[in-house]
């Protein structure tokens, strides 16, 4: 089979309410979507690392190791050299050089070699709350009330960190308050500093915590925190550097994996893998993709981490939806992006 029609695409996507990228917030999203044929197999994927900037106009950082620049110009550069060539030259392509290049055409290869298919069943998302920029104490309570109302899941994902721990934690016990079963993943973004990250973690309701996400700056402070409290960590920053690789460490609960960020499928796998045999758990999450990133991640959560329920509850923000629609909101075609390059003729 030879790819014989590719096409790559411009997207942006405005979201109200903004999206939290750690400390800071973004209002709209860009990213690439790569349209690949191959005789009758057709897909796209979308490619949007965390770059570019945020409402204040300062550059994106924590979870940057590209910009979409450099990937879409390298793509121009790779692209006619797959053309008319076999779908294994997809793979060939990996430089372990863009993470969110090499997820993409791994993920295209996968779907074109029908190597993800679509699962029989899915686990809900976990849920996700966070406070509104500029949104006060009060306002913040009487969303989180009406959110809980109708919220089904049995975990929640909470954004601490960014406010006196104080507040957060009367967050936790209000949303307890209408949910007391619920188990709480709770995501520091490496907010806190060793002492508060304590302070925080000794008032925890601990039966109801699954873990706390990266509480501090580095992860010997994460361990501390273990070790003083009992409140297990996952990583997840950590694990988007050049050189993350999986190793066992006293207190670490889970890996927060945002594909988009670590690369190709197969190394994603082997994380996964590697943590599950020191019973580690995987959890799929995401990084701010419109619908189309958010339906590939679904399905690669379904086939590889089939028992955890992934962190995909980021698509209320999204004015549009992108080439997938999954709710009532206007869905964006190829024909409404902008077309950077195509190569050969799509057969419709």
């Amino acid at each position: 089979m030879m790819l014989d029609f590719i096409a790559l695409y411009r997207y942006q996507i405005a979201l109200s309410p903004s999206l939290p990228v750690a400390s800071q917030r973004i209002n709209q999203r860009l990213g690439l979507v790569l349209e690949l044929a191959s005789g009758d197999k057709h897909t796209w994927v979308e490619i949007a690392p965390l770059s570019g900037t945020d409402n204040n106009g300062q550059a994106l950082h924590g979870f940057n190791r590209e910009r979409l620049e450099q990937v879409e110009h390298q793509l121009s550069q790779d692209l006619p050299l797959l053309f008319n060539q076999p779908l294994d030259a997809l793979l060939a392509c990996i430089q372990h050089r863009y993470p969110s290049l090499d997820f993409a055409l791994s993920l295209a290869h996968a779907k074109l070699t029908e190597r993800l298919a679509p699962a029989r069943t899915h686990l809900a998302p976990i849920g996700l709350v966070y406070g509104h920029s500029g949104e006060t104490d009060a306002e913040l309570a009487h969303r989180l009330e009406l959110y809980l109302t109708h919220y089904q899941g049995n975990f929640l994902k909470i954004k601490v960190g960014q406010r006196p721990w104080q507040q957060d934690l009367a967050l936790i016990y209000q949303v307890l308050a209408h949910k007391p079963k619920l188990r709480l993943r709770l995501d520091a973004n490496r907010h806190y500093s060793l002492e508060d990250a304590i302070d925080f973690c000794a008032c925890l309701p601990k039966a109801n915590i699954d873990y706390i996400e990266e509480p501090c700056a580095n992860v010997t402070d994460s361990q501390a925190v273990y070790q003083a409290t009992g409140i297990g960590f996952a990583l997840d920053e950590s694990l988007c550097a050049p050189d993350a690789h999986y190793q066992p460490m006293a207190g670490l609960k889970a890996l927060v994996l945002k594909p988009m960020l670590i690369g190709d499928l197969a190394k994603l796998q082997a994380m996964i893998e590697q943590a599950a045999a020191d019973g580690v758990r995987s959890v799929i999450s995401s990084s701010l993709e419109a619908s189309l990133g958010i339906h590939d991640l679904a399905l690669i959560a379904a086939q590889l981490t089939p028992d955890e329920a992934p962190g995909l509850d980021t698509l209320s923000a999204f004015s549009q939806d992108l080439l997938i629609s999954t709710a009532n909101k206007p869905c964006l075609t190829t024909a409404d992006l902008t077309l950077v390059l195509q190569l050969g003729q799509k057969v419709k």
